[in-house]
């Protein structure tokens, strides 16, 4: 039916006959003449209808948005005067000479000159797909799968399917559980990742393994999370961290340089503890120079409880942010904002000054917490920050928990509000976390996961668990981050089962609990269980990125709104009462309090 696609055609074609398909973008009427923007997934050419042939007309009158055509004719070269430079096909035109209408479309539900509600876009997701943005994502998305597959394959890493129904594994988030027709009352559970198959894998001798595979997660969502996302899942046995991050550090730069043209250069490395230190956050965005700076031992001793408070409290942290050439910019209005803005995170307010003139002292500076401070430690705080006249400094002081979110969000958003975020790209590596977080109730749980390695293996072996703390274990984990955002994470896995064990009685994982839930791993490390290290890149994130979108559902074909449903088929929906009785599975009604 088609020659040629609409957007690939060009001067070089002039005097061929063509045969296109696709919908009418638009239909003109301009003095009899009548021209149709011709659109398919490769772009659009601009077809012309001659009032000489009558049929052929009369037919291009009743066209309308979205129809689906087909439209034969000759490709002519447009005048000098009516080329369209902002077009691809724009030097060239179709005089057609057929023209079949393959399906007409009824009025549209999506008005593709405005911007429609998502909850809109979804459910006609197919009519949404047809716009050239959208089209142009998803085509980027698959030469970006292209060229990973390219890039494992010609680095000798083998593409291995992993199981889809499994057990469930600890990531961190609720499992969607799958019950069996033939085991009654057990059920599978879909996989959150393919961690523990990749590691059965290297056991299995297969060196190096990559899968761009579906994971499930039940947890709440934002713009960067799905139900079901898609990751780049690499293993490798006999290689260290370092070689790890090295190889895929090269990936991305060679993608980012095939797809986008730009040179990445080399990522610099940070620990995890710099990074909550100066930026309040494990995946920094660079593109921002603003830093926090700790002040706790400065204000221990004033008489303000809500600096001195959290200053004397180990768990607790105080800390200036200087904000620079902003006291002029920043108006009382924008104060109370930016004070509900940290309330988000647990803030409980949101100190500031603003330095308007050093040389005068106290005097120079205005502040609602100035009183509270001496002429010497206005000073320090000024000297220590870098702070010089016309820059601003907000105070964070709460649990170290609160204020490394709360400031470290209020310093992105005063970087986009104030225009000191500088465009472009700043990948690094974030590594040496921590093993263990502990939780409300005074537990822990692995900051990864609980197979990764910790840093020093040989002293976390050597000591006996009651001398170990958890606070100050380090795992050999590694994130990679570009612009604020993690494009993946790894780490090193253990490999013996003298390490797993301990790692599991820190988590306080009985043994009858471990083997019940990793049994079939535990069982694995016996039997010369190489070293091996791994990292997972977010694929839809790496997508979202690379082509400006501000959400992972603007790069993915048919995703689920911020409720985990389905507009376009209605899912999740009521299963059949015969299903369910097969399942011997009874929905039990909601009973209100």
């Amino acid at each position: 039916m088609r020659s040629h696609y609409c957007g690939l055609l060009n001067a070089q074609h002039t005097g061929q006959q063509v045969s296109l398909c696709g919908w009418v973008n638009r239909r003109r009427d301009l003095g009899g003449v009548i021209f149709i923007d011709l659109r398919d997934r490769e772009g659009m050419v601009q077809v012309i209808c001659d009032p000489d042939l009558t049929e052929l007309f009369e037919l291009a009158y009743t066209l309308r948005n979205e129809f689906c055509i087909q439209v034969t004719g000759q490709v002519r070269a447009r005048p000098a005067s009516q080329i369209n430079a902002d077009m691809a096909t724009g030097e060239i035109e179709i005089y057609a000479s057929g023209l079949t209408i393959l399906n007409k479309a009824a009025p549209l539900p999506l008005d593709f000159n405005h911007d429609n509600s998502e909850e809109q876009r979804l459910k006609y997701r197919y009519l949404d797909l047809r716009r050239p943005i959208m089209s142009e994502r998803l085509k980027f998305r698959a030469r970006v799968t292209s060229f990973v597959r390219n890039f494992m394959d010609s680095n000798g890493f083998l593409d291995v399917e992993t199981p889809i129904l499994t057990k469930a594994t600890p990531e961190g988030a609720r499992d969607y559980l799958v019950p069996s027709r033939t085991h009654k009352g057990q059920f599978f559970a879909l996989p959150q990742s393919p961690q523990l198959f990749k590691q059965l894998l290297m056991m299995s001798g297969l060196d190096r393994y990559y899968q761009i595979v579906k994971c499930f997660r039940d947890e709440d969502l934002r713009a960067d999370r799905q139900p079901e996302f898609t990751q780049i899942d690499i293993e490798t046995s006999f290689m260290t961290a370092e070689q790890v991050m090295a190889i895929t550090e090269q990936m991305v730069q060679q993608l980012f340089l095939q797809q986008l043209n730009v040179e990445l250069g080399p990522f610099p490395q940070m620990t995890f503890h710099e990074a909550m230190r100066l930026y309040g956050s494990d995946k920094p965005d660079l593109r921002n120079p603003m830093q926090l700076v700790d002040i706790a031992d400065l204000v221990k001793e004033v008489e303000f409880k809500v600096f001195s408070g959290p200053a004397n409290d180990k768990k607790g942290r105080v800390v200036a942010l200087k904000v620079p050439a902003a006291a002029d910019r920043v108006s009382r209005k924008d104060i109370d904002n930016y004070t509900s803005f940290v309330g988000i995170y647990g803030a409980k307010g949101l100190a500031w000054m603003k330095v308007n003139d050093i040389s005068a002292g106290i005097d120079g500076v205005q502040s609602p917490v100035a009183k509270f401070l001496t002429a010497d430690i206005i000073s320090t705080i000024i000297e220590r920050t870098g702070a010089a006249d016309g820059d601003m400094i907000f105070f964070g002081a709460d649990s170290y928990k609160v204020v490394c979110e709360a400031m470290g969000a209020l310093r992105l958003k005063l970087g986009e509000d104030l225009a000191i975020t500088v465009p472009g790209w700043k990948p690094l590596w974030v590594v040496d976390f921590p093993m263990f977080e502990e939780n409300d109730d005074g537990s822990h749980t692995a900051v990864h996961h609980p197979f990764t390695s910790p840093l020093d293996t040989a002293a976390f072996l050597a000591a006996p668990v009651a001398q170990l703390d958890h606070a100050n274990l380090l795992s050999n984990a590694y994130d990679m981050v570009l612009n604020g955002t993690e494009l993946g994470g790894g780490s090193v896995r253990i490999h013996t089962a003298e390490v797993q064990a301990k790692v599991f009685k820190l988590l306080g994982i009985s043994d009858d609990e471990a083997t019940e839930k990793f049994g079939f791993l535990l069982e694995a490390l016996k039997f010369g269980a190489p070293p091996h290290a791994g990292l997972a890149f977010g694929l839809d994130r790496l997508v979202m990125l690379m082509t400006g979108a501000t959400s992972i559902r603007d790069v993915m074909a048919f995703p689920k709104t911020a409720t985990a449903a389905c507009p376009l088929t209605d899912a999740p929906g009521e299963a059949n009462p015969a299903q369910l009785a097969e399942l011997s599975i009874q929905v039990v009604s909601k009973v209100s309090n």
